[in-house]
């Protein structure tokens, strides 16, 4: 199958490259700039200039293809709604180019748009088309291409890992580090759920290759870790006291991050697991955490292995998970 990947030379993306290639899949990969395209053709794969922006380059490079993966998302969260009306022109231009193919189009989601009401475990089964999460502008946009007949399959990431990014905890290890603590909310007992990078590029093949239109999947390993846990990965992994932040506090404390860390993010992956026969079997969210080399502030983090297009992420296509 020849796959337009979008987001190619970003965290999941360059995860989701080897993974297709491995499978016989031919992979032509969305970049802008020359240095994404000299690293997608040393990983081989066939570069596609455009960008995400560029909604008539979108259309024509999912048109040239058997099937699309879109996983380019640009998480600056200074303007995170505004990123997710972009990623909803974007996926109504890719699925513009498929109109009456049958081809399958994998779009990224959250879990978060898989929680009935607020504080439940996210379920594949249910879209809170109301949810007030800026991020269910993506799925609105596919459920509007799906009352078009195109074949949307959606796949809803949870904290994605390895041990370089973790999701939404590599902003929190980043704040612990600037603070100088290791901080949660009130008795930290929210949970989140975590997936490996590994596995959830597996996953999207998977969506892929089945083609069932509609389907919603959950790349979630684990359903449910405490963010107090968390917390506490984080203190013992960079020799950083933890300690409780108080609801009224929180948003002193964590700027941005208050609309994430006090709630609840947990999700169940059952379904998904007997649709696909996915088996996730990579590390844990802690042990990534565990396994990270010490974080430097203005330098980020290395992984302990790997290399090739993994070590030359295009961040202007896809910033973290």
């Amino acid at each position: 199958m020849r796959v337009f990947l979008t987001g190619a030379t970003g965290f999941i993306g360059s995860y989701i490259v080897p993974e297709l290639l491995a499978a016989g899949h031919h992979v032509v990969g969305l970049t802008r700039l020359d240095a994404g395209a000299a690293a997608l053709v040393a990983a081989g794969v066939e570069p596609y200039r455009g960008d995400i922006e560029d909604l008539a380059s979108l259309t024509r490079g999912a048109a040239s293809c058997d099937g699309v993966i879109h996983t380019a998302f640009d998480h600056d969260f200074t303007t995170f709604v505004a990123n997710c009306q972009k990623d909803a022109r974007a996926i109504a231009a890719l699925g513009s180019g498929l109109v009456g193919t049958g081809k399958p189009f994998v779009i990224t989601s959250s879990t978060a748009m898989g929680s009935a009401t607020p504080g439940d475990p996210a379920s594949e089964n249910v879209f809170a088309a109301h949810s007030p999460n800026p991020r269910v502008a993506s799925e609105l946009a596919g459920q509007a291409l799906l009352e078009r007949g195109i074949h949307v399959i959606t796949l809803r990431n949870s904290q994605i890992h390895d041990t370089c990014k973790q999701g939404l905890v590599s902003d929190v290890i980043a704040l612990a580090w600037e603070k100088g603590v290791s901080a949660y909310v009130g008795d930290g007992s929210n949970s989140w759920s975590a997936a490996p990078v590994s596995d959830t590029a597996r996953l999207y093949r998977h969506a892929l290759e089945r083609n069932e239109i509609g389907a919603r999947y959950h790349a979630t390993a684990e359903a449910a870790i405490s963010f107090r846990e968390i917390a506490e990965t984080i203190g013992e992994t960079f020799g950083l006291p933890v300690m409780s932040v108080r609801a009224d506090e929180a948003g002193a404390h964590f700027s941005w991050l208050t609309a994430f860390v006090s709630k609840d993010m947990s999700a169940s992956s059952t379904l998904t697991r007997e649709r696909l026969g996915w088996n996730p079997d990579g590390p844990t969210l802690h042990a990534d955490i565990r396994a990270m080399r010490r974080y430097r502030e203005g330098s980020g983090c290395a992984p302990v292995g790997g290399g090739g297009l993994r070590a030359k992420r295009d961040e202007t296509q896809e910033r973290g998970q």
